[in-house]
This record gives structure tokens, sequence and C-alpha cells, in this order.
């Protein structure tokens, strides 16, 4: 459908914007904090899935309306910046009983549904202003329109996207969640760092609020 040279190329440049931390990576760092092992791939899947969805709203031409309109984007940027905040806030008034959380799951997750915690992964991921500007104005210049199929194959090149974000975000859940078992081992190690994943989390949504785009 696609040259093999498009695909590394866009895979390369994926790379580039995945391995720097944005909103997705540091919520799942935040929430491995706060939360632990579980709960940070948990997060990381549905974070995943969200950010697919924009792949396929730029498929289907939504998301040039978004590249293009200031007002659908900011509102977009605002609702996953004060989803983040609320998120941060929520983390931080319950960072006391992580402790009693942890003792109760030798996996470190808090009496926290997965299914709750997967959408709220996915929320983040589907409001990253972020992946939002990269899908629409970067993956349609990776589309060879000669071959036809533009469509799939934004849907195929949002999975090489992905597939190579579930890996590093999954890196970077694992390796914060390895630290939260060392403050574990003790309960006011433990809600410090409960209030750091809190805080972590408030202050990116404060940073996707006020940088992106403005005109």
């Amino acid at each position: 459908m696609m040259s093999t040279d498009r695909l590394f190329a866009f895979a390369a440049l994926s790379l580039l914007l995945i391995v720097v931390p944005g909103p997705s990576v540091l919520f799942v760092v935040g929430r491995a904090l706060a939360q632990g092992r579980r709960a940070a791939l948990t997060t990381v899947v549905g974070n995943t899935l969200g950010a697919y969805l924009l792949v396929v709203a730029v498929a289907v031409g939504i998301g040039s309306v978004v590249e293009r309109s200031v007002l659908v984007f900011t509102v977009l940027k605002l609702a996953g910046a004060a989803y983040l905040v609320y998120l941060g806030i929520k983390a931080w008034r319950h960072r006391g009983s992580l402790r009693a959380a942890f003792a109760g799951d030798g996996d470190g997750a808090v009496a926290h549904g997965g299914l709750r915690t997967f959408w709220e992964g996915f929320a983040v991921g589907v409001t990253n202003p972020k992946t939002i500007v990269f899908f629409a104005a970067v993956l349609p210049q990776f589309v060879d329109r000669e071959r036809g199929h533009v469509a799939l194959q934004m849907l195929l090149l949002g999975l090489v996207f992905n597939a190579i974000a579930l890996a590093s975000d999954s890196v970077w859940g694992l390796a914060a969640a390895t630290a939260r078992d060392w403050f574990a081992r003790s309960p006011h190690r433990l809600s410090l760092v409960g209030g750091v994943g809190g805080l972590t989390m408030i202050g990116l949504g404060v940073t996707v609020a006020v940088t992106g785009r403005k005109d």
C-alpha cells in the first residue's frame, strides 16, 4: 500500500516525538507514582487507544478541522488540561491512603477500578494537544496519494505511531512504578510519592493550558 521508506521515515519522526516526555508520558509517570504498576500500564493502554482515535479522526477529515480552528483546538486543550488538574488534586487528597492500599494489593494498585483507570488514560490520550497537532499536521504528509486508499494509509501510520508509544510509555510507567516500590517501604515515603504524583499531574495540566497554539 505504501513504501517501506515512508514507513521508516514516519517511525523515526514518531520516535523523536514520543521519547520527549509530553502530556501522555508525564501522566503515566504521575499515575505510576501515585497508584503503582498495574494502574500505570492500564493507563498506557487507555492512552494509546485514545491517541489512535485521533488517527481515525484525521483519517476521516475531522483532524483538519481541529488543526485549522483555533476555537476547537483550544477547547480540546483546555478540557484535557482541566481533567489533568482534577486527577492531580484527587491524587493529592488521597495520598495518605496509599499505604493501606499498597498493603492490600501486591501490585501496588489502589482501590481504583481498572475500567475507570483505563477511561481516564483514554481521556488524556484523546485530548493531548501535542498528539492532535502531530497527527493533523504531520500524518497527512507521509501519505502517498498516488497509491490511493489514503484513509487506510493514515490508519496504518497511526498503528506504527501507537506501537512505538505503547512500548515507550510502558517503559516509563514501569520505571516510575519501580521507584515507587522503594518509597512503599515507608508510610511517609509512600504518602510523599503519592503527593508528588498528584502535583506532577497538576503541573502538567497547567503547562498544557498555557502552552501550545494561540493563533
